[in-house]
């Protein structure tokens, strides 16, 4: 792991005319993350994520030195009140032990494996959809990340089964151009899906490497960047 690592929170004014911008397209609000840090730490892992509580939003980035979001700030902050919030995210990362229960959010590309036609040779990723499908992505991924999902007292599903503490709080599927090397630009459809929860920590180096490398695909749009909190 990187000797140091940051955990930077910024609110987004969704009033602000720039706002629909870059809440609308993953590819604009990556770009906005990427100019935040010097050009010659390009190829350093970044993880951000958009989260919305009531009007308020915000704008969460995991990264190895501290960012600089100035931009951002004058596009679609609020420059005159308020600014951007970077701490260090170490200490918290090195208290992480096994056996710890901590409520976490997450927005991660629930996707699955096949082939877009009978007989084709060539697999492709495909987002999942639903509601059950995204959940049951997340649960049978968790144990990777050395993480267990806390079940709910009571709660059996139809196998007799405890359910899981893990809901799909928030779905969308995206669709935004793409610049491609030769200069061309694609066009990308991105399935979302914001995940809340209780989980237990079962390997706390698994999970120290997932919270600062990111989960599943799509991290430079918004996805893989969870957050915990006492539950």
């Amino acid at each position: 792991m990187p000797e140091s690592r940051f955990l930077t929170r910024l609110e987004i004014n969704r009033r602000r005319r720039a706002a629909r911008k870059y809440l609308g397209s993953p590819q604009v609000m990556h770009a906005a993350v990427e100019a935040a840090f010097p050009a010659h730490q390009a190829g350093e892992r970044r993880l951000w994520r958009v989260d919305s509580t009531g009007e308020a939003v915000w704008l969460y980035i995991v990264s190895a030195t501290r960012p600089d979001l100035t931009h951002v700030l004058e596009d679609i902050g609020r420059p005159t009140i308020s600014t951007w919030e970077t701490k260090d995210y170490q200490p918290f990362l090195e208290h992480l032990e096994n056996g710890q229960v901590w409520a976490f959010r997450l927005t991660a590309n629930p996707t699955h494996s096949g082939r877009k036609k009978i007989g084709a040779s060539d697999t492709q990723r495909f987002g999942h959809v639903t509601v059950s499908q995204q959940e049951e992505w997340l649960v049978k991924r968790l144990s990777g990340w050395g993480l267990n999902a806390v079940p709910v007292v009571g709660k059996e599903n139809s196998a007799g089964d405890l359910e899981p503490q893990v809901t799909a709080v928030g779905r969308e599927i995206i669709q935004f151009s793409h610049g491609t090397t030769d200069g061309r630009r694609s066009g990308v459809t991105l399935t979302r899906a914001s995940y809340e929860g209780v989980v237990e920590v079962i390997d706390a180096d698994k999970l120290r490497s997932a919270l600062v490398n990111g989960m599943g695909h799509a991290k430079a749009y918004g996805c893989g960047l969870m957050t915990l909190a006492r539950p």
